[in-house]
């Protein structure tokens, strides 16, 4: 039971590590998008 317990909080960690590189990854998508679109016009 305490095996079960461990891995999943060590995989709830690499989660939230995931998610966090996701939405850093969404924000660099974002600006890049907004930059072309204002450069274009």
């Amino acid at each position: 039971m305490q095996a079960i317990h461990s891995s999943y909080r060590s995989f709830r960690l690499i989660m939230d590590l995931n998610w966090d590189r996701v939405l850093y990854l969404c924000t660099i998508m974002f600006a890049l998008a907004a930059g072309a679109f204002v450069g274009s016009l």
